[in-house]
């Protein structure tokens, strides 16, 4: 399994505070049979410059890798990064794209988004230089109407949900009806702690593998690698 959305990096964000608790995520995603893990740390382009996120970044992996035990998943190096309008035009914006491929992940505004936002989404989708994925869309796609949404799903976009969408009872249904619908694509973790929000990818694993079965947890899991431009992995 990939877990596409992770805050594992320590002393990045308000993930990881230090590579102590770096670890104790990381064993507990290969106790849920995650085989890579895609580094995301927040990145916004008012806060800080690309440049410096990048040196923050290096430094933080480093550490981490000197600490991590044999037998670890592969780490990937990626950001989330935070949307704002003229995002297209950033320099360093290919420089965010998760590591060895284009996969580009967007936090998107938790509001109605403008026609001027949707058409920056759907002209950056289209120019080749990134495979854009919205983060964690269960909490901003209801607002966007459904016209919008195909306008996303035609242009390529492709979007993530946390894993707790199908780890929670309460909406368990309705992510497992988003999936049979082709309208969700990559599952994260989006941990932060081993308290409050712990890695549970394990678990929407389950619930996936339960009502679609196995073929389609590896099909899943190939669509993955193919991003990532890597081997499938045997679970």
């Amino acid at each position: 399994m990939i877990d596409w959305h992770s805050h594992v990096l320590p002393g990045m964000d308000d993930g990881s505070r230090d590579v102590t608790e770096s670890l104790s995520l990381i064993r507990a995603e290969v106790l849920q049979g995650v085989r890579t893990v895609i580094a995301t740390p927040h990145f916004c382009a008012n806060a800080e410059p690309a440049a410096s996120f990048l040196e923050r970044r290096e430094r933080a992996m480093e550490a981490l890798k000197a600490a991590l035990p044999e037998g670890s998943p592969e780490i990937r190096l990626g950001a989330e990064v935070k949307y704002y309008q003229g995002i297209s035009r950033m320099a360093d914006l290919k420089a965010l794209r998760t590591e060895g491929s284009k996969v580009l992940l967007l936090e998107m505004p938790m509001s109605v988004w403008s026609e001027y936002t949707v058409r920056e989404l759907v002209g950056l989708a289209g120019d080749g230089s990134v495979q854009l994925v919205l983060a964690h869309v269960e909490r901003y796609f209801s607002f966007q109407t459904a016209a919008v949404r195909d306008r996303i799903r035609e242009a390529g976009i492709l979007t993530q949900v946390n894993a707790s969408f199908f780890a929670s009872f309460a909406s368990k249904r309705k992510a497992t009806a988003l999936l049979r619908e082709g309208k969700i694509q990559l599952i994260g973790s989006d941990c932060h702690n081993m308290t409050s929000r712990p890695p549970r990818i394990g678990q929407a694993y389950d619930v996936i593998q339960k009502k679609f079965g196995e073929n389609y947890v590896s099909q899943m899991n190939e669509y993955g690698c193919s991003l990532l431009g890597k081997t499938v992995m045997k679970e």
